[in-house]
């Protein structure tokens, strides 16, 4: 089966749940599913699976040696997975403990990467980590041939706290939460954009390599999105949340070629900002619950809707969860959006002077009773690159019910390609119950 959107080269997409290999035709009509070619072993999240969570993956590609490619993937408070293109893990990295036994533990949520860092002389690729236990950025330096893994922790020793003033405010978890990186063609800098939990604010931070080879940062400007929406009828609308909680942003990514940055506020839509956080953000599309009024069950923790005005989207489904780009070499390509309510993915085009018009959308579906489809998917990560023979990539964990709430590893799918094109995606996927 093959997505309804045109793709001209070979795209690897990963969700923490799955990879896919997607041929993405025009023209067509409704919803169509593909396939997974391959899967990682299932993430526990109880004390004997380590408490790891897969949520997000980013696709290292070793441009040396295509087939030697990575796939890295945050495990929240089980730390960072390290896959090949045949799923198989080849590192596993724990995530830091807390300052004290009675502080919150470190916990990884979101992963990006940035090529060509210069440190120390040099130039290097490094995993970018928004560690939401204990509201820092974490820096990996990636080295594909070196013993032990490729992997190697550069973070500065004295990186502060992204959004915390102290310790006490750490342990309340308003922390670093979602998490893409951007470098700035024009000056050369590379920032990571980081969203705060259960808030609406995304802080710019410039990535300061040291003498010692280390990274430190520093934050540069924040932005806060609305937390509440004035609707035709003239009503206003704040999404149903916990008492305190805002409406948070967890999916980012910044399209290179010109410095936008898509965000996901996960109840509301998808923002298109100035990757540097100025000027005005752009509301281009609507989750179909905008504009549902809710009331919160302190019972139930659960909010139960109220009658639906009809001011919402039509192709997401709360909770906008995973961005990513499918780049195509002539500048067009699309922007790949994970509609966690109905399981699909949402492709938009790329170009905002086409205003990132909606495209057509997309399932990964189970290939067989022992290799599964994505549900739930939360992280996603797209690569259109040439893979190596044989076609294939890792995908990241899904959520899957079992009696320790196991994870459905990522997945590569294979679709069967027009004549003219192949492609290959994948994506991530995890529970929305405490992202």
């Amino acid at each position: 089966m093959t997505i309804r959107l045109a793709v001209r080269a070979s795209t690897l997409a990963l969700c923490t749940t799955l990879a896919a290999s997607l041929a993405l035709p025009a023209q067509a009509s409704g919803i169509d599913s593909v396939h997974p070619k391959a899967e990682t072993a299932p993430l526990f999240d109880d004390e004997t699976g380590g408490n790891a969570n897969a949520d997000d993956p980013a696709i290292w590609r070793n441009t040396a040696a295509p087939g030697r490619s990575l796939v890295i993937a945050t495990a929240k408070q089980g730390g960072l997975r390290v896959y090949d293109l045949d799923a198989r893990q080849v590192q596993s990295i724990p995530a830091p403990a807390g300052p004290s036994a009675d502080d919150k533990p470190g916990r990884f949520n979101n992963v990006d990467l940035v090529h060509g860092l210069r440190l120390g002389g040099t130039r290097a690729d490094v995993a970018v980590v928004s560690d939401r236990g204990n509201d820092r950025l974490r820096i990996y330096r990636i080295d594909r041939d070196r013993p032990g893994g490729p992997l190697t922790d550069i973070t500065a020793p004295a990186a502060r706290p992204v959004f915390s003033a102290d310790q006490d405010e750490i342990n309340e978890q308003k922390t670093a939460y979602g998490l893409a990186t951007w470098t700035d063609r024009a000056t050369g800098r590379s920032y990571a954009l980081v969203s705060q939990r259960n808030r609406t604010r995304i802080a710019l931070l410039e990535l300061l390599p040291t003498p010692a080879g280390t990274v430190d940062y520093r934050q540069v400007r924040t932005l806060d999105l609305p937390s509440s929406f004035r609707m035709p009828n003239g009503a206003t609308w704040t999404p149903c949340a916990e008492p305190g909680e805002l409406p948070q942003v967890e999916g980012m990514v910044v399209d290179p070629a010109d410095g936008t940055l898509y965000a996901g506020q996960e109840d509301v839509g998808i923002w298109r900002i100035d990757a540097g956080l100025t000027g005005t953000p752009t509301l281009i599309d609507k989750v179909r619950e905008y504009g549902v009024p809710g009331t919160y069950d302190d019972q139930t923790e659960e909010c139960t809707p109220g009658t639906d005005p009809g001011f919402g989207g039509e192709n997401l489904a709360a909770d906008v969860e995973g961005l990513t780009l499918v780049e195509e070499a002539d500048g067009d390509g699309y922007l790949l959006a994970s509609s966690q309510g109905d399981d699909t993915f949402v492709a938009y085009d790329r170009e905002r002077d086409e205003d990132n018009e909606y495209e057509n959308a997309f399932r990964i579906a189970a290939a067989s009773t022992t290799l599964d489809g994505s549900e739930v998917c939360d992280g996603a990560a797209a690569l259109n690159a040439p893979p190596p023979p044989p076609l294939g990539s890792p995908a990241t964990p899904t959520a899957s019910s079992s009696s320790r709430t196991a994870r459905r590893p990522p997945v590569t799918a294979t679709a069967k390609p027009p004549a003219s094109s192949s492609s290959t995606s994948a994506r991530s996927s995890t529970p929305s119950t405490d992202q």
